[in-house]
């Protein structure tokens, strides 16, 4: 029996991506997530999404070709859109029932978000995806994912990892001595300055009753593990 009635699956952008063609989009990974959510959506639990734009436009980026982080930030999210059309696509195949809502509007594509029109999709059992990020400059997709967790009221944030089963105390592609933390606290992810989420989502899930879970995307069978309640990955809670 699932453990979470209602989540935010948190995806990267680079999630998406191949690294062998420098595709934006790869059909296989496309694919494997939407078998993944299927999986979530099967065990009798409502999901929105999440997904970042980093497979198609960085804030860094932005600096390089001299466009100000305003309208960068404004780029990454229309990314976002893009990223969640496809994805939104790749469930349709797959059988699920999607809606694609955004905090930036574009009419023609996708609907405007609000939260109450958002939860009542969710009470009739669609996958609903979150584009557009909060719809304001300087924030990021990760503070986005907690402001849609509160608003939605949902259980927790899945943030499903490439390349990587949880959170370290520092980065284990440099440090061979990183040391795996499979519980943490969210005064611990910020006194110990984790790179998990920035520190404005941390800080707005603090006292909300909310978990986070990472864990590695690699297995699929992982996304129905953790939502299943195994202790897999690292889990971040209240003290």
């Amino acid at each position: 029996m699932a453990k979470y009635k209602r989540i935010i699956l948190k995806l990267s952008g680079e999630a998406l991506s191949c690294k062998d063609d420098s595709s934006i989009i790869d059909p296989n990974k496309l694919e494997t997530i939407a078998k993944a959510v299927k999986l979530i959506h099967e065990a009798g639990v409502e999901i929105g999404i999440v997904i970042g734009a980093g497979n198609i436009f960085r804030g860094q980026f932005a600096d390089s070709i001299g466009v100000d982080r305003t309208n960068g930030d404004y780029m990454g999210m229309l990314g976002t859109i893009i990223n969640c059309i496809a994805l939104s696509s790749a469930l349709e195949r797959n059988g699920l029932v999607t809606r694609v809502m955004t905090a930036v509007e574009v009419n023609k594509i996708a609907e405007p978000y609000i939260y109450k029109k958002a939860i009542a999709h969710l009470n009739c059992n669609k996958v609903v995806l979150f584009a557009g990020g909060t719809g304001n400059p300087y924030f990021t997709t990760d503070t986005c994912a907690a402001l849609r967790a509160l608003e939605i009221n949902a259980d927790a944030i899945l943030m499903a990892k490439n390349g990587i089963d949880g959170v370290y105390d520092s980065d284990p592609r440099v440090n061979k001595n990183a040391k795996f933390l499979s519980k943490l606290t969210y005064k611990q992810v910020i006194d110990m300055d984790l790179k998990v989420m920035d520190q404005t989502a941390i800080t707005m899930l603090m006292g909300r009753n909310k978990e986070i879970r990472v864990f590695s995307m690699e297995n699929v069978d992982n996304f129905i593990k953790v939502v299943n309640g195994e202790d897999i990955g690292t889990t971040i809670k209240e003290d």
